[in-house]
């Protein structure tokens, strides 16, 4: 368990976050005996969330490609 001083931590912010992320939590003590544990929060992004592109093609452009290409099969 890695235990930081308040500022220890403000000085060392970056590598903190790197422990937190490589340890999974790291401790923050206050001067006042407050402790506070600094964690990484884990995003649960789909595997099929893609980033959209913009292009100049119409639906129905698509739909005629869909069936060109299933009647060549």
């Amino acid at each position: 368990m890695n235990i930081y001083t308040l500022s220890e931590a403000r000085q060392q912010l970056s590598s903190l976050l790197e422990q937190a992320v490589q340890l999974g939590e790291v401790y923050i003590r206050c001067q006042d005996g407050k402790t506070f544990i600094l964690k990484p929060v884990q995003t649960h992004q789909s595997p099929l969330a893609v980033p959209t592109i913009k292009m100049t093609i119409s639906s129905q452009e698509i739909v005629d490609t869909i069936r060109e290409m299933r009647e060549k099969i």
